[in-house]
């Protein structure tokens, strides 16, 4: 049976998101002016680990835009984001552009159950902050892999926001995997 991944890269605040709205702007970019060499590799391994994805339409629409055209330029990484299989949750996407994708519109707990029971390896979760809280409010999420960098950024849309149910995590490795961002791997208290 799989189980289900969420894979972030987080302010120091908490933050999920580019809040400035991409490049050139006061905040375009922040998760890449910190390099992590150990954290490229372990994005790699992560990936070869997981057997689905499974992201929210904004996540999904940007990596479909992204990703079939670096297919042939990333290597075996590329394959892989393209090639496996991916399900998005949306109710308003209707007929996905990017290949092996389908779509969930409703019962997204029972999806969800259906991917673990049919895939061994992980279901991988990336960005995708208000599926991942409808995940934790199901108690769906198995593992939070975050990738933690070294900068507040005072606004933009946060993993853990206001009104989340409390939860105790329990932490199961922590490493630097960049001169200063951290990995941190929290499981659910009691699993």
């Amino acid at each position: 049976m799989g189980k289900v991944v969420v894979s972030e890269f987080m302010s120091l605040d908490g933050v999920v998101e580019d809040p400035g709205g991409g490049e050139g702007t006061e905040f375009g970019g922040w998760t890449f002016r910190f390099p992590t060499p150990d954290g490229q590799q372990f994005k790699f391994e992560e990936l070869r680990a997981a057997d689905v994805q499974l992201l929210g339409r904004v996540t999904y629409e940007g990596f479909a835009a992204a990703w079939p055209g670096m297919k042939e330029t990333t290597g075996e990484f590329g394959v892989k984001m393209n090639e496996m299989p991916k399900v998005v949750v949306s109710t308003t996407l209707t007929e996905p552009t990017w290949e092996n994708t389908t779509v969930v519109a409703d019962d997204v707990p029972g999806a969800v159950a259906e991917l673990k029971s049919r895939y061994e390896g992980d279901v991988l979760v990336a960005g995708s902050p208000t599926l991942v809280a409808t995940l934790r409010e199901h108690d769906l999420v198995d593992e939070y892999r975050l990738m933690v960098h070294p900068v507040v950024l005072g606004r933009g849309r946060r993993l853990f926001a206001d009104g989340v149910a409390p939860g105790d995590l329990s932490l199961v490795e922590s490493r630097a995997v960049g001169p200063d961002v951290l990995l941190l791997t929290y499981r659910p208290a009691g699993r």
